[in-house]
């Protein structure tokens, strides 16, 4: 099963670390979650909180535990492929949540939700990849008209908006 998911975190700085994620599958079920900071993670960014709106202290104040967080990700994802926007930055989030909860680094991988887009465009049309770069470029635009929130479900719920689009748009 696929699962969308998107992080929001302290700061676009190495040491940045995960506040929020959130998840959307396959049948459109989506779940997100406040991550208390793990001892050790201090780096914060107010140009960052401007952009999410989470402050440090709602974390702390409605915030879940980190290896609680962490272990509901473990079950949501393992044994299906997890794919963000950026997978870079939402990898390395991944990474920080997983190595805070005493799990190894790498336990789990994210695909790129462009990746998975482009396999969706083309199995679905049976076609090179000119129509299916034209088809998910219709998906996006579609979908990219609604503005882009900075909370990790909305987020998430966004690129699943996406792949439903190029799994139902007609053919042009």
């Amino acid at each position: 099963m696929l699962i969308f998911v998107d992080f929001e975190a302290s700061s676009l700085r190495k040491q940045s670390y995960p506040i929020e994620v959130g998840w959307v599958d396959e049948a459109g079920r989506g779940e997100a979650h406040l991550i208390r900071p793990a001892p050790g993670w201090d780096e914060w960014d107010e140009t960052a909180e401007a952009v999410h709106g989470i402050s440090r202290q709602e974390l702390f104040e409605q915030g879940e535990p980190h290896d609680a967080v962490c272990a509901r990700v473990i079950a949501a994802f393992e044994g299906n492929v997890a794919c963000a926007s950026a997978p870079t930055w939402d990898g390395h989030w991944l990474s920080m949540l997983l190595r805070a909860a005493g799990r190894p680094r790498h336990l789990l991988r994210l695909a790129g939700s462009n990746d998975v887009f482009m396999d969706t465009a083309r199995a679905r049309l049976g076609a090179g990849s000119e129509a299916a770069e034209a088809l998910v470029a219709r998906a996006k635009a579609e979908i990219g008209s609604q503005p882009v929130t900075h909370r990790a479900l909305a987020d998430a719920r966004r690129e699943w908006e996406i792949w439903m689009a190029i799994r139902s748009l007609p053919e042009k």
